[in-house]
Protein backbone atom coordinates (compact mmCIF):
# COMPACT_ATOMS: atom_id res chain seq x y z
CA UNK A 1 0.00 0.00 0.00
CA UNK A 2 1.91 3.03 -1.22
CA UNK A 3 1.04 6.66 -0.37
CA UNK A 4 0.48 9.14 -3.16
CA UNK A 5 3.50 11.21 -2.10
CA UNK A 6 6.63 10.42 -4.05
CA UNK A 7 9.46 9.13 -1.84
CA UNK A 8 12.87 10.81 -1.82
CA UNK A 9 14.66 7.48 -2.07
CA UNK A 10 14.11 3.92 -3.25
CA UNK A 11 15.90 1.25 -1.24
CA UNK A 12 16.47 -1.81 -3.45
CA UNK A 13 17.31 -5.21 -1.95
CA UNK A 14 17.82 -8.36 -4.05
CA UNK A 15 16.91 -11.54 -2.20
CA UNK A 16 17.07 -15.30 -2.56
CA UNK A 17 16.25 -17.42 0.50
CA UNK A 18 17.10 -14.66 2.99
CA UNK A 19 14.43 -15.33 5.63
CA UNK A 20 17.01 -15.15 8.45
CA UNK A 21 18.89 -12.01 7.38
CA UNK A 22 16.38 -9.81 5.57
CA UNK A 23 14.04 -9.06 8.53
CA UNK A 24 17.05 -7.72 10.48
CA UNK A 25 17.88 -5.28 7.70
CA UNK A 26 14.24 -4.23 7.35
CA UNK A 27 14.11 -3.53 11.10
CA UNK A 28 17.08 -1.20 10.68
CA UNK A 29 15.44 0.52 7.72
CA UNK A 30 12.21 1.06 9.64
CA UNK A 31 14.23 2.93 12.29
CA UNK A 32 15.83 5.34 9.80
CA UNK A 33 15.08 9.02 10.42
CA UNK A 34 15.14 12.19 8.36
CA UNK A 35 14.26 10.79 4.94
CA UNK A 36 11.15 9.44 3.26
CA UNK A 37 11.79 6.28 1.27
CA UNK A 38 10.21 3.17 -0.15
CA UNK A 39 11.56 -0.39 0.02
CA UNK A 40 11.67 -2.71 -2.98
CA UNK A 41 12.56 -6.34 -2.33
CA UNK A 42 13.39 -8.00 -5.64
CA UNK A 43 13.24 -11.74 -5.11
CA UNK A 44 14.77 -14.32 -7.41
CA UNK A 45 12.52 -17.28 -6.52
CA UNK A 46 12.99 -17.93 -2.81
CA UNK A 47 11.74 -21.27 -1.53
CA UNK A 48 11.69 -20.15 2.10
CA UNK A 49 9.62 -17.47 3.86
CA UNK A 50 11.65 -14.49 2.60
CA UNK A 51 8.79 -12.79 0.73
CA UNK A 52 5.92 -13.32 3.18
CA UNK A 53 8.10 -12.28 6.13
CA UNK A 54 9.19 -9.11 4.35
CA UNK A 55 5.65 -8.27 3.28
CA UNK A 56 4.16 -8.83 6.75
CA UNK A 57 6.80 -6.67 8.40
CA UNK A 58 6.53 -3.79 5.92
CA UNK A 59 2.72 -3.85 5.90
CA UNK A 60 2.52 -3.87 9.70
CA UNK A 61 4.72 -0.76 9.84
CA UNK A 62 2.86 0.92 6.96
CA UNK A 63 6.08 1.29 5.00
CA UNK A 64 5.74 2.07 1.29
CA UNK A 65 7.02 -1.03 -0.44
CA UNK A 66 6.91 -3.51 -3.29
CA UNK A 67 7.77 -7.20 -3.26
CA UNK A 68 8.84 -8.11 -6.77
CA UNK A 69 9.39 -11.67 -7.96
CA UNK A 70 10.94 -13.02 -11.11
CA UNK A 71 13.85 -14.91 -12.57
CA UNK A 72 17.01 -15.17 -10.43
CA UNK A 73 20.24 -13.34 -11.15
CA UNK A 74 21.25 -10.39 -9.03
CA UNK A 75 21.78 -8.02 -11.95
CA UNK A 76 18.37 -8.92 -13.37
CA UNK A 77 16.72 -8.55 -9.96
CA UNK A 78 18.27 -5.13 -9.36
CA UNK A 79 17.30 -3.81 -12.79
CA UNK A 80 13.76 -5.11 -12.32
CA UNK A 81 13.44 -3.09 -9.12
CA UNK A 82 14.91 0.08 -10.65
CA UNK A 83 12.17 0.01 -13.28
CA UNK A 84 9.53 0.07 -10.53
CA UNK A 85 11.30 2.50 -8.20
CA UNK A 86 9.82 5.97 -7.75
CA UNK A 87 12.58 7.79 -5.89
CA UNK A 88 15.07 10.26 -7.36
CA UNK A 89 17.75 8.56 -5.25
CA UNK A 90 18.60 4.85 -5.33
CA UNK A 91 20.20 2.83 -2.54
CA UNK A 92 21.24 -0.75 -3.32
CA UNK A 93 21.75 -2.99 -0.29
CA UNK A 94 22.56 -6.65 0.24
CA UNK A 95 19.96 -8.57 2.24
CA UNK A 96 22.48 -9.51 4.96
CA UNK A 97 23.61 -5.91 5.56
CA UNK A 98 22.79 -3.87 8.66
CA UNK A 99 22.44 -0.10 9.09
CA UNK A 100 22.43 0.45 12.85
CA UNK A 101 22.81 4.26 12.75
CA UNK A 102 19.35 5.81 12.52
CA UNK A 103 20.48 8.73 10.37
CA UNK A 104 22.78 6.77 8.04
CA UNK A 105 20.62 7.15 4.94
CA UNK A 106 19.70 10.80 5.60
CA UNK A 107 23.38 11.58 6.17
CA UNK A 108 24.29 9.89 2.89
CA UNK A 109 21.73 11.81 0.82
CA UNK A 110 22.59 15.15 2.41
CA UNK A 111 26.29 14.53 1.86
CA UNK A 112 25.79 13.69 -1.82
CA UNK A 113 23.49 16.66 -2.34
CA UNK A 114 26.18 18.96 -0.93
CA UNK A 115 28.87 17.35 -3.11
CA UNK A 116 26.71 17.58 -6.24
CA UNK A 117 25.99 21.25 -5.56
CA UNK A 118 29.64 22.08 -4.84
CA UNK A 119 31.02 20.23 -7.89
CA UNK A 120 28.18 21.05 -10.27
CA UNK A 121 27.67 17.42 -11.32
CA UNK A 122 25.62 14.39 -10.36
CA UNK A 123 28.48 12.05 -11.29
CA UNK A 124 29.35 11.23 -7.70
CA UNK A 125 28.06 8.09 -5.98
CA UNK A 126 28.61 7.04 -2.38
CA UNK A 127 29.18 3.91 -0.35
CA UNK A 128 29.25 3.35 3.38
CA UNK A 129 32.19 2.46 5.59
CA UNK A 130 32.27 -1.35 5.86
CA UNK A 131 32.43 -3.12 9.22
CA UNK A 132 32.23 -6.83 9.88
CA UNK A 133 29.69 -7.68 12.57
CA UNK A 134 31.61 -10.16 14.72
CA UNK A 135 29.97 -11.93 17.65
CA UNK A 136 29.90 -10.21 21.05
CA UNK A 137 33.23 -10.58 22.79
CA UNK A 138 34.99 -11.90 19.68
CA UNK A 139 37.97 -10.13 18.19
CA UNK A 140 38.23 -9.35 14.51
CA UNK A 141 41.20 -11.04 12.85
CA UNK A 142 43.70 -9.33 10.57
CA UNK A 143 42.25 -10.54 7.26
CA UNK A 144 38.85 -9.09 8.11
CA UNK A 145 40.47 -5.88 9.33
CA UNK A 146 42.39 -5.63 6.04
CA UNK A 147 39.18 -6.12 4.04
CA UNK A 148 37.52 -3.32 6.01
CA UNK A 149 40.48 -1.02 5.43
CA UNK A 150 40.61 -1.69 1.68
CA UNK A 151 36.89 -0.96 1.41
CA UNK A 152 37.63 2.64 2.43
CA UNK A 153 40.03 3.18 -0.46
CA UNK A 154 39.10 4.81 -3.75
CA UNK A 155 40.92 2.14 -5.75
CA UNK A 156 39.80 -0.09 -8.63
CA UNK A 157 38.51 -3.42 -7.36
CA UNK A 158 37.92 -2.19 -3.79
CA UNK A 159 34.29 -1.04 -4.10
CA UNK A 160 31.65 -3.78 -3.90
CA UNK A 161 27.94 -4.15 -3.26
CA UNK A 162 28.32 -5.13 0.39
CA UNK A 163 29.26 -1.48 1.07
CA UNK A 164 25.89 -0.23 -0.23
CA UNK A 165 25.60 1.88 -3.38
CA UNK A 166 23.88 5.28 -3.09
CA UNK A 167 23.48 7.42 -6.21
CA UNK A 168 20.98 9.57 -8.02
CA UNK A 169 18.68 7.97 -10.56
CA UNK A 170 20.08 10.36 -13.16
CA UNK A 171 23.62 9.09 -12.60
CA UNK A 172 22.45 5.47 -12.57
CA UNK A 173 20.91 5.98 -15.99
CA UNK A 174 24.37 7.02 -17.22
CA UNK A 175 26.40 4.18 -15.66
CA UNK A 176 23.82 1.41 -15.55
CA UNK A 177 21.97 -0.78 -15.81
CA UNK A 178 23.57 -3.69 -13.99
CA UNK A 179 24.91 -6.30 -16.37
CA UNK A 180 22.48 -9.21 -16.50
CA UNK A 181 24.88 -11.44 -18.41
CA UNK A 182 27.22 -11.59 -15.41
CA UNK A 183 26.06 -14.04 -12.73
CA UNK A 184 28.72 -12.64 -10.38
CA UNK A 185 30.61 -9.33 -10.00
CA UNK A 186 27.78 -7.27 -11.48
CA UNK A 187 28.14 -4.87 -8.54
CA UNK A 188 31.90 -4.50 -9.06
CA UNK A 189 31.30 -3.83 -12.75
CA UNK A 190 28.90 -1.00 -11.90
CA UNK A 191 31.34 0.37 -9.32
CA UNK A 192 34.04 0.61 -11.98
CA UNK A 193 31.60 2.21 -14.41
CA UNK A 194 31.02 4.90 -11.79
CA UNK A 195 34.78 5.31 -11.36
CA UNK A 196 35.37 5.68 -15.10
CA UNK A 197 33.07 8.67 -15.62
CA UNK A 198 32.68 10.00 -12.07
CA UNK A 199 33.90 9.17 -8.61
CA UNK A 200 33.00 7.57 -5.29
CA UNK A 201 32.42 9.34 -1.98
CA UNK A 202 33.01 7.46 1.27
CA UNK A 203 30.29 7.92 3.89
CA UNK A 204 31.23 7.80 7.58
CA UNK A 205 28.19 5.83 8.83
CA UNK A 206 29.04 2.16 8.95
CA UNK A 207 27.25 -0.58 7.09
CA UNK A 208 27.69 -3.86 8.94
CA UNK A 209 27.80 -7.33 7.46
CA UNK A 210 28.33 -10.77 8.94
CA UNK A 211 31.66 -12.54 8.25
CA UNK A 212 30.21 -15.96 9.05
CA UNK A 213 30.17 -17.17 5.44
CA UNK A 214 33.78 -16.14 4.92
CA UNK A 215 34.86 -17.74 8.17
CA UNK A 216 33.00 -21.00 7.52
CA UNK A 217 34.42 -21.27 4.01
CA UNK A 218 37.92 -20.18 4.97
CA UNK A 219 38.62 -16.47 4.61
CA UNK A 220 41.95 -16.79 2.79
CA UNK A 221 40.51 -19.21 0.23
CA UNK A 222 37.55 -16.91 -0.30
CA UNK A 223 39.90 -13.97 -0.80
CA UNK A 224 41.88 -15.94 -3.39
CA UNK A 225 38.68 -16.79 -5.28
CA UNK A 226 37.49 -13.18 -5.11
CA UNK A 227 40.86 -12.01 -6.44
CA UNK A 228 40.52 -14.38 -9.40
CA UNK A 229 37.00 -13.15 -10.13
CA UNK A 230 38.02 -9.50 -9.96
CA UNK A 231 40.96 -10.16 -12.24
CA UNK A 232 38.83 -11.94 -14.84
CA UNK A 233 36.27 -9.14 -14.67
CA UNK A 234 38.92 -6.51 -15.35
CA UNK A 235 40.55 -8.46 -18.21
CA UNK A 236 37.15 -9.24 -19.74
CA UNK A 237 37.20 -13.05 -19.50
CA UNK A 238 33.47 -13.52 -19.03
CA UNK A 239 33.51 -17.24 -19.92
CA UNK A 240 34.87 -18.21 -16.52
CA UNK A 241 32.61 -15.74 -14.69
CA UNK A 242 29.65 -17.53 -16.27
CA UNK A 243 30.73 -20.89 -14.80
CA UNK A 244 31.87 -19.76 -11.35
CA UNK A 245 28.41 -19.69 -9.68
CA UNK A 246 27.66 -23.29 -10.72
CA UNK A 247 30.99 -24.45 -9.29
CA UNK A 248 30.24 -22.57 -6.09
CA UNK A 249 26.73 -24.00 -5.72
CA UNK A 250 27.97 -27.56 -6.28
CA UNK A 251 29.93 -27.40 -3.03
CA UNK A 252 27.43 -25.36 -1.02
CA UNK A 253 27.02 -28.13 1.56
CA UNK A 254 30.69 -29.03 1.97
CA UNK A 255 31.48 -26.29 4.49
CA UNK A 256 35.02 -25.27 3.62
CA UNK A 257 35.51 -23.74 0.20
CA UNK A 258 37.28 -26.03 -2.27
CA UNK A 259 39.38 -24.13 -4.80
CA UNK A 260 40.46 -27.12 -6.89
CA UNK A 261 37.24 -27.24 -8.98
CA UNK A 262 37.80 -23.61 -9.97
CA UNK A 263 41.40 -24.32 -10.97
CA UNK A 264 40.30 -27.31 -13.02
CA UNK A 265 37.67 -25.24 -14.83
CA UNK A 266 40.10 -22.39 -15.51
CA UNK A 267 42.64 -24.78 -17.01
CA UNK A 268 39.95 -26.52 -19.06
CA UNK A 269 38.77 -23.24 -20.54
CA UNK A 270 42.34 -22.09 -21.16
CA UNK A 271 43.08 -25.24 -23.15
CA UNK A 272 40.16 -24.42 -25.45
CA UNK A 273 41.54 -20.99 -26.30
CA UNK A 274 43.82 -20.40 -29.28
CA UNK A 275 47.42 -19.83 -28.24
CA UNK A 276 47.27 -16.14 -29.14
CA UNK A 277 44.17 -15.54 -26.99
CA UNK A 278 45.73 -17.52 -24.15
CA UNK A 279 48.84 -15.35 -24.32
CA UNK A 280 46.71 -12.18 -24.38
CA UNK A 281 44.78 -13.36 -21.31
CA UNK A 282 47.97 -13.86 -19.29
CA UNK A 283 49.38 -10.58 -20.59
CA UNK A 284 46.23 -8.68 -19.58
CA UNK A 285 46.32 -10.44 -16.23
CA UNK A 286 49.89 -9.22 -15.83
CA UNK A 287 48.79 -5.65 -16.55
CA UNK A 288 46.03 -5.82 -13.95
CA UNK A 289 48.05 -7.58 -11.24
CA UNK A 290 50.93 -5.15 -11.78
CA UNK A 291 48.50 -2.28 -11.16
CA UNK A 292 47.52 -3.93 -7.86
CA UNK A 293 51.07 -4.22 -6.46
CA UNK A 294 50.30 -1.32 -4.11
CA UNK A 295 48.28 -3.80 -2.03
CA UNK A 296 51.52 -5.34 -0.74
CA UNK A 297 52.56 -1.97 0.72
CA UNK A 298 49.08 -1.31 2.08
CA UNK A 299 48.95 -4.75 3.69
CA UNK A 300 52.22 -4.08 5.49
CA UNK A 301 50.94 -0.72 6.78
CA UNK A 302 47.69 -2.35 7.91
CA UNK A 303 49.58 -5.09 9.73
CA UNK A 304 51.70 -2.57 11.67
CA UNK A 305 48.59 -0.64 12.65
CA UNK A 306 46.75 -3.83 13.62
CA UNK A 307 49.61 -4.86 15.92
CA UNK A 308 50.06 -1.52 17.65
CA UNK A 309 46.64 0.16 17.66
CA UNK A 310 44.12 -2.59 16.97
CA UNK A 311 41.04 -2.42 14.77
CA UNK A 312 40.02 1.13 15.67
CA UNK A 313 42.84 2.82 13.76
CA UNK A 314 42.75 4.07 10.18
CA UNK A 315 45.46 2.80 7.86
CA UNK A 316 47.71 5.54 6.50
CA UNK A 317 48.01 5.12 2.75
CA UNK A 318 50.85 7.63 2.27
CA UNK A 319 53.24 4.72 1.80
CA UNK A 320 51.13 3.60 -1.17
CA UNK A 321 51.53 7.00 -2.85
CA UNK A 322 55.31 6.96 -2.29
CA UNK A 323 55.48 3.40 -3.63
CA UNK A 324 53.60 4.35 -6.79
CA UNK A 325 55.88 7.30 -7.52
CA UNK A 326 58.81 4.99 -8.23
CA UNK A 327 57.01 1.73 -9.08
CA UNK A 328 54.78 3.06 -11.87
CA UNK A 329 57.55 4.51 -14.10
CA UNK A 330 59.62 1.38 -13.50
CA UNK A 331 56.96 -1.19 -14.44
CA UNK A 332 54.13 0.46 -16.38
CA UNK A 333 55.14 -0.82 -19.82
CA UNK A 334 54.76 -4.04 -21.88
CA UNK A 335 57.81 -5.71 -20.33
CA UNK A 336 56.41 -5.04 -16.85
CA UNK A 337 53.04 -6.53 -17.80
CA UNK A 338 54.64 -9.54 -19.47
CA UNK A 339 56.93 -10.21 -16.50
CA UNK A 340 54.04 -9.94 -14.05
CA UNK A 341 51.89 -12.22 -16.21
CA UNK A 342 54.66 -14.81 -16.17
CA UNK A 343 54.93 -14.60 -12.38
CA UNK A 344 51.16 -15.03 -12.04
CA UNK A 345 51.27 -18.05 -14.37
CA UNK A 346 54.00 -19.62 -12.22
CA UNK A 347 52.00 -18.98 -9.05
CA UNK A 348 48.85 -20.37 -10.65
CA UNK A 349 50.64 -23.56 -11.72
CA UNK A 350 52.39 -24.12 -8.37
CA UNK A 351 49.19 -23.42 -6.44
CA UNK A 352 47.42 -26.02 -8.58
CA UNK A 353 49.95 -28.60 -7.44
CA UNK A 354 49.27 -27.63 -3.84
CA UNK A 355 45.52 -27.93 -4.32
CA UNK A 356 45.94 -31.38 -5.87
CA UNK A 357 47.81 -32.44 -2.75
CA UNK A 358 45.55 -30.79 -0.16
CA UNK A 359 42.01 -31.02 -1.54
CA UNK A 360 41.90 -34.42 -3.18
Amino acid sequence: MAPARKPDLSVIIPSLNEEAALPLLLDDLLCQEGVEFEVLVSDGGSTDATCPLAKDLLVSCQMSHQILTGLPGRGRQLNRAVQEARGDWLLFLHADSRLPEKTAIAHGIHRLQDVHAAEGTCRVAAHFTLQFDVADGAEIDFDLFLSQAKAQLDEPGCTHGDQGFLLSRRFFEEVGPFREDLPVMEDTWLAESVRRIGRWELLSPAIRTSPRRFQSEGLQKRQILNALLVNFLFVGWDDFLQQAPDLYRQQADTGRLQLLPFWVEIKRQLRQLPIKKRFCLWYDTGRFVRSQAWQLVFRRAAWRLFLHEGVEGVVNDQGVHRFRRWFEPLTNHPVGALSTGLLVWCWFSLFHVRLLRDER
